[in-house]
């Protein structure tokens, strides 16, 4: 019985550690997003989209900054959504979708990007940045299945 009333023994660290790392989240996602916009990140971000299948064809079409512009904006407005959801409960589905199709895009490049993967001294490594994500994805989609606040309200 004791286990089910404390679900979690320390409401104050809990709180602490799931905005935290809720803003973390936040700030990694827009703080890309915004770096989409310059010349440097639409170079470097060109490889990943322009060898994956739901992406490469956008370059026949659009310019490179014009691509990255667009990826930025949709993390942006994801991580303006996440905000939204703290308090408007619709925007809980919009975030969860909006940042999993994100984040497993991104990840996907793992796996559509030739060259990614190579041997350092015996040992398979990637690009580290990419693998980044998984946690962003686990950890947002546990943010924004959670209220917080709700698992302390008294009955």
């Amino acid at each position: 019985m004791a286990a089910q009333q404390n679900i979690v023994l320390d409401r104050k660290t809990f709180l602490i550690g799931y905005y935290t790392s809720l803003f973390g989240l936040l700030l990694i996602l827009c703080w890309l997003g915004a770096f989409k916009f310059t010349a440097t990140e639409a170079a470097a971000i060109r490889p990943l989209l322009e060898n994956h299948p739901l992406s490469g064809w956008a370059y026949a079409w659009l310019s490179e900054q014009m691509i990255s512009n667009l990826v930025g904006s949709v993390e942006i407005l994801t991580g303006i959504a996440i905000i939204i959801a703290l308090k408007v409960r619709i925007f809980r589905t919009i975030s969860i979708w909006a940042l999993t199709i994100t984040l497993l895009t991104t990840l996907s490049f793992l796996f559509t990007t030739p060259g990614v993967f190579r041997i350092v001294d015996g040992m398979p490594i990637t690009d580290f940045f990419i693998l980044k994500d998984l946690l962003l994805l686990g950890g947002g989609l546990m943010f924004l299945s959670v209220d917080a606040n709700a698992l302390y309200q008294r009955k």
